[in-house]
């Protein structure tokens, strides 16, 4: 992220969020503990979504409002979920508080405009705009107008629909924009992530890309960070038995833990472009080959291929040399197992 209040503490490229989402289970407690629990499994960030059911749907149960998406919700309406799954909003200002006493970062995902109101009071440092939600460039233009940075989920979008999001933000003025890659199955099947999406992301719309992760495991954001995923966000539960319909696809402590440890070791793998050798590589020379006086030489003896050889360790000269130095005259006494120098032999 380019906002500077928004760089973990750690040294590290990947802006890890644990989303919160309906894990509370409905009591503040819980959502606390989660908060403290997050911050022990090593996240940068812990994510709220803004909402009441009223302002995200109608409360009716006509059949257009009945979900029936092949989701693990198919049944309820639309409200019934919502109302299910919201965190109260006068929860908000003491879970950022408690977020910002152990170190993590508190922002929210908006649903309406009065939650952007809303989260401009507590001084929210980023906006993340759901999947679902991308089509509402009028919520989008608003969050963006903020001038913070924009999360944008990409679930359910086809290329028009990224580029009018991104093009809405930019016509706001907000060019600090992160695509996610996301998949808006609950759970994700990992043959669909298609997480190579990313770098076309990148590629077709200048921007900052990471994933927003909905799969069982944690195999997807080490692939992720490896392609190049400068943001990671995981559902992330407190214990899997508290009722939220979020729980089937969420991550707890362990399990969270453990996805952190793997992103922060691929972080390492991948490095930085450099022919630089590190220090171990360089005592790793010594098993390398050189040129070694391989039988006793006379002051005044000609090299050959006899009584020289390159072989391992690397301390003698280098095995460039070996034809140059053939035919040449010792100036001194070599014994066997001599590192060669070219100061032994004449110009």
């Amino acid at each position: 992220m380019e906002n500077s209040n928004l760089k973990p503490k750690k040294i590290s490229n990947v802006f890890i969020i644990a989303e919160l989402s309906a894990n509370h289970g409905g009591d503040i407690n819980i959502a606390i503990e989660t908060i403290q629990a997050a911050k022990r499994a090593g996240a940068d960030a812990i994510k709220l979504q803004t909402y009441t059911a009223d302002t995200l749907t109608l409360n009716s149960d006509k059949e257009d409002f009945i979900i029936k998406s092949g989701s693990i919700w198919d049944g309820k309406t639309y409200y019934e979920l919502y109302q299910d799954a919201f965190t109260p909003w006068e929860w908000h200002a003491e879970l950022f508080d408690f977020a910002k006493q152990v170190g993590l970062i508190c922002f929210s995902s908006p649903l309406d405009n009065t939650a952007v109101d809303f989260l401009e009071e507590l001084n929210t440092p980023i906006y993340k705009i759901p999947s679902f939600e991308i089509t509402d460039v009028n919520l989008i233009y608003y969050a963006a107008s903020k001038q913070k940075p924009i999360i944008l989920s990409t679930g359910i979008a086809e290329y028009d629909d990224i580029e009018l999001a991104v093009r809405t933000c930019r016509e706001a003025g907000n060019n600090d924009i992160t695509l996610l890659k996301c998949t808006s199955s609950y759970p994700a099947p990992i043959e669909e992530v298609n997480l190579v999406m990313m770098q076309r992301f990148a590629k077709d719309f200048k921007v900052k890309v990471g994933v927003s992760d909905h799969t069982l495991g944690i195999t997807v954001p080490i692939v992720a960070t490896a392609l190049g995923a400068t943001i990671i966000e995981k559902h992330f539960i407190l214990d899997k038995t508290i009722k939220s319909p979020d729980a089937s696809f969420s991550l707890d402590e362990k399990e969270f833990t453990e996805m952190v440890e793997a992103v922060r070791n691929t972080e390492k793998a991948i490095g930085k472009e450099s022919y630089k050798i590190t220090e171990k590589q360089i005592s790793g020379k010594s098993f390398s080959r050189s040129l070694y006086i391989a039988k006793d030489i006379k002051r005044g003896e000609m090299i050959t291929e006899e009584n020289v050889r390159s072989v391992r360790p690397g301390y003698g000269l280098h095995p460039k040399y070996f034809k140059q130095i053939i035919g040449r005259i010792a100036v001194r006494d070599l014994e066997n197992g001599t590192a060669l120098k070219l100061g032994d032999l004449q110009s």
